[in-house]
């Protein structure tokens, strides 16, 4: 498959690892790529502000690793959203998973080599990569604090990990509530993403008559054909030969 061309009236909404970054053993070990700032830069500039970071991570976590690009953006599979104004809504405000449940994922954790808890503002993620062996002891344990019908809380699967985060948040519904707000409003989305969460994303783009594409389908599962097409994208957008300064400048 071959991801459409970018031009001035796209709105673009772009996971982070998996997508725009390669996944890492741990998520404290990822790798932003020299010039990848600098390139995200580029296109806010070029698309009036219409491109967010739409992540699992925290915001402030997201904004560390993208120092010093920073712009309208979705957290925590969307409970909290920055707009292009620097506003942020909370999505449900003030609702948190219970500290109980944090201690018994560590204390869990602790009796599983390999197995890591990743605490968050509003939710907690729990990774097996390094000990895929204890994926179902991970799954039972999360089952037995969430149930399906819970009515706040929710299981969000991941690449060999599982978050709990809060019921009401989606990827999706960031992605529809961005696009009610300038400079999105009127746009035709773009959605990128590699996983799981990302399908709600894809599908709210394509409510919006645009395109959700899957790294593993259009970049082939590669987060460095992301970063090549958004390059691209940008020597399109400007207009300006390969050899230019901007194409230097922007090389992920």
């Amino acid at each position: 498959m071959t991801p459409p061309e970018l031009d001035r009236m796209s709105a673009l909404f772009l996971d982070l690892d998996g997508t725009l970054l390669e996944i890492a053993a741990t998520p404290e070990l990822v790798v932003v790529p020299t010039g990848l700032p600098v390139l995200l830069s580029h296109l806010h500039h070029f698309l009036q502000g219409a491109l967010a970071i739409v992540t699992g991570r925290s915001l402030a976590v997201a904004d560390g690793l993208l120092a010093p690009f920073a712009a309208a953006a979705a957290g925590e599979h969307g409970v909290v959203l920055r707009y292009a104004d620097g506003t942020l809504e909370e999505m449900p405000a003030g609702l948190a998973v219970p500290e109980a449940w944090r201690d018994s994922l560590v204390a869990a954790a602790e009796r599983w080599p390999g197995v890591l808890v990743e605490p968050k503002p509003h939710g907690c993620a729990v990774h097996y990569r390094l000990a895929p062996e204890h994926g179902d002891d991970v799954w039972r344990l999360v089952r037995a604090l969430v149930a399906d019908d819970h009515p706040w809380f929710k299981l969000i699967p991941a690449r060999e990990a599982v978050e709990i985060g809060p019921r009401a948040a989606s990827k999706g519904h960031a992605v529809e509530r961005l696009m009610t707000q300038a400079p999105f409003a009127g746009r035709c989305p773009i959605f990128i993403g590699d996983d799981f969460t990302d399908e709600a994303g894809m599908n709210a783009a394509r409510t919006f008559g645009g395109q959700g594409l899957r790294v593993a389908e259009f970049f082939g599962g590669d987060p460095a054909n992301v970063r090549a097409w958004l390059k691209r994208g940008v020597e399109r957008l400007d207009g300006c030969p390969a050899t230019s300064p901007v194409r230097a400048e922007v090389s992920p």
